[in-house]
């Protein structure tokens, strides 16, 4: 890892824009010389402490977001699939026992933590199915390839304070760099952290980077 810029991903699997952010980091792993580190965080508690609203509440943004989301999905091959009512599905879900089932997953076994957090965005995103219940989110660990006992032992860990801290240390964290929203890509570069939010400025790390 000599050299390598260190770029941290904080990410909330109710957020769409998440997901395309964290696809293209994969890729960009491969190609340049980052290490990049996944960063599970609850996004309710970024938007509570920042006093930020959803951007779906202002009707024209709603609007827009439709069409973007859609559009960037096309572009980055990412199956997100978005329509208007979707904006209501996220109001009424709590993605705080999935963050915390990923985070204990971090915790325990963290070659999981890549494909889980994937599955949980097709679920949520591409199958329109719920991810907040005990029983779905097993469902999602089983297709991110996690045992039967693996996945009922991680499911215990989230009412641990062990795994409630840690989700929230790690949300400080991204507060602290000055997150407002998901996904907050922090990159470690010249000795200091550069903060870039959302999606669509990948191309600007890549270039403050040196890439």
């Amino acid at each position: 890892a000599m050299g390598r810029t260190v770029v941290e991903l904080f990410y909330d699997v109710i957020s769409p824009y998440s997901w395309l952010g964290f696809e293209v980091l994969c890729r960009y792993q491969h190609i340049w010389n980052i290490e990049l580190r996944f960063r599970p965080a609850f996004l309710g508690g970024i938007m509570q402490q920042t006093g930020n609203k959803p951007p779906a509440m202002l009707p024209k943004r709603a609007e827009y977001l439709l069409k973007d989301i859609k559009r960037m999905a096309k572009y980055y091959q990412v199956p997100v699939n978005i329509s208007g009512d979707d904006f209501q599905r996220i109001f009424r879900t709590s993605s705080l026992a999935a963050m915390r089932f990923i985070t204990a997953t971090d915790m325990t076994q963290p070659q999981y933590l890549e494909p889980l957090s994937r599955e949980f965005w097709i679920r949520f995103w591409s199958q329109h199915e719920d991810i907040s219940q005990p029983e779905n989110i097993l469902t999602v660990a089983k297709q991110a390839g996690l045992s039967s006992e693996l996945s009922q032992k991680v499911l215990e860990m989230i009412s641990s304070p062990k795994v409630k801290d840690r989700l929230k240390e790690t949300t400080d964290e991204a507060l602290k760099y000055g997150a407002f929203g998901m996904p907050a890509v922090v990159a470690h570069h010249n000795g200091e952290p550069h903060l870039f939010f959302g999606s669509d400025r990948l191309e600007l790390l890549g270039s403050v980077i040196g890439e």
